[in-house]
């Protein structure tokens, strides 16, 4: 079960993130962001009968539609914004959490996502005042174009996962949640270029079971583990648009590795299947990404040692049309 995480020791000093980063990161960003909610249900009832409860954290109903406004808004707010604003590349969250705090913080935002990324998340970006670039066609073509702008005109770049600040502030997540759920055994997180599961690690260090959870078709961190260091993958399916990082970040690979996170696969259809099971049973409304943590717990390609078990899943976020 964990224990106190403030008066348990920080993990490894391999770990480029500590529970001591992610405490002040909570202090900076608590007047920003929302303190997301949590519920708890019996395995059994949501056809996870290996698992003893479930506890769903709600962090899709986070400013900007996810968990990415905590290291956006922890970046914007302890850095020196250059004049011509800030600069980052996204697959669509980063970028209008970025939109978002750059707005909040009073900067402009320049914001470069790839020709894959939905039109909902185009649009909620210029719904906060962001310039949009819509070039490349995946995120690592997007991140070039956004370095280039940065170098030619100076403005500050906030990058979406490889950048500790960014990591301590996806961080409090873990910390907000270990709070709600103190009973805890295990954690499933969505992994992209591993910022948030990085910085949830990072909290809970050994404390927990912290389990990695992409599709067969985004494998940053699976392809890292086989190959022993982050390599780069090709990257397609129903949650490309968020978990299509085309490597591990190597911020989020030390802390990975630091603490010993698992990993584990989900087909797309399996993902398609737990969106839409959230829908039926709670009238949640995740994009595909968000849903992949269930998935992988429905389908069964993680189960925990004991049956009865207490097993975080965080939905982390809703950037999704209706349809």
């Amino acid at each position: 079960m964990p224990t106190d995480p403030l008066t348990d020791a920080d993990p490894t000093p391999s770990s480029p993130v500590s529970p001591a980063d992610i405490r002040a990161a909570a202090t900076v960003i608590g007047p920003h962001v929302i303190t997301t909610p949590t519920f708890a249900i019996a395995g059994s009832d949501i056809g996870v009968p290996a698992v003893g409860t479930v506890v769903f954290k709600l962090e899709l109903i986070q400013q900007s539609g996810s968990f990415k406004a905590r290291g956006a808004s922890h970046a914007i707010a302890t850095r020196s914004i250059s004049a011509a604003g800030v600069v980052a590349a996204s697959g669509g969250n980063h970028g209008a959490a970025v939109a978002w705090a750059a707005r909040r913080f009073g900067h402009d935002a320049n914001i470069f996502v790839p020709t894959i990324s939905s039109p909902t998340k185009v649009d909620r970006l210029r719904s906060y005042g962001a310039t949009v670039h819509q070039v490349g066609a995946v995120y690592a073509e997007s991140l070039l174009e956004a370095e280039r702008f940065e170098a030619e005109t100076g403005a500050s770049s906030v990058h979406a996962y490889d950048d500790p600040v960014v990591v301590a502030g996806a961080g409090t997540t873990g910390l907000e949640f270990d709070a709600q759920a103190p009973d805890l055994d295990a954690v499933l997180v969505s992994c992209g270029g591993g910022g948030l599961i990085a910085g949830i690690s990072s909290w809970f260090g050994d404390r927990i079971d912290v389990v990695a959870c992409e599709t067969h078709t985004t494998t940053a961190y699976a392809a890292a583990l086989e190959a022993g260091e982050p390599t780069k993958v090709e990257v397609s399916g129903v949650a490309a648009d968020a978990l299509g990082a085309t490597s591990i970040g190597a911020v989020p690979w030390a802390a990975l590795q630091a603490n010993d996170v698992a990993s584990a696969l989900v087909d797309d259809d399996a993902v398609v299947e737990a969106k839409d099971f959230l829908w039926d049973r709670f009238r949640i409304v995740v994009e595909p990404s968000a849903a992949v943590p269930l998935a992988v717990l429905r389908s069964g390609a993680w189960q925990p040692a004991s049956a009865d078990a207490t097993v975080g899943v965080l939905l982390c976020g809703a950037n999704t049309a209706l349809s």
